[in-house]
């Protein structure tokens, strides 16, 4: 519109008007382009287990209107925690034990538990029935997975902070620190 204005000495009203149309369709084209596709969950477990830990943080985000607002609170502490893992099973061997732990944990069980929560009628799912409610055996269940996915990153991790730690001390006894006269250790 501006070097279409220069060279004609001025676009005019119906330039103007012309103009703004085209970046309302061209918002509408660039808006709805491209969406991405909400996993199902039969296809949550394929790929390898730092793909499907994403998956799962895709599709349980996509359950949070079904959810009640206590546990809509725990999953959105589990999707922090989701990303927390998936940056630690970033070059995971898929042999390890760990790695088919959060396979069962976050493939299988988790959405397990919301997909049988959801396939509940809406006006069940907060009667009482032997003591508590859907919602709440939904929301104890969703606790303790978080705490299970929290200790899962915390085993993977400890190897780093162990490393990590024996880097320090080595710095501290090779550059200072260690030593308290505060001579410097020579190799």
């Amino acid at each position: 519109a501006m070097v279409a204005g220069l060279v004609l000495n001025g676009i005019g009203w119906t330039g103007i008007i012309v103009t703004m149309l085209a970046m309302v369709v061209a918002m509408g084209v660039f808006s709805s382009y491209p969406k991405m596709k909400v996993p199902t969950l039969e296809s949550l477990v394929q790929g390898d287990t730092r793909t499907l830990v994403g998956r799962t943080e895709m599709w349980l985000e996509r359950q949070r209107p079904a959810l009640p607002a206590p546990a809509v609170q725990l999953v959105d502490q589990i999707g922090l925690q989701l990303d927390a893992l998936g940056l630690q099973l970033d070059g995971l061997d898929e042999s390890v034990p760990a790695a088919r732990e959060v396979r069962k944990l976050v493939g299988e069980q988790l959405p397990g538990l919301v997909s049988t929560y959801t396939s509940i009628p809406k006006h069940l799912r907060s009667e009482a029935s032997g003591g508590s409610s859907p919602d709440q055996h939904l929301t104890d269940s969703l606790g303790k997975i978080s705490t299970e996915i929290d200790s899962v990153t915390r085993q993977l991790a400890s190897g780093a902070i162990d490393n990590l730690a024996i880097q320090t001390r080595y710095l501290d006894y090779k550059y200072g620190g260690a030593l308290e006269d505060g001579t410097k250790v020579s190799e």
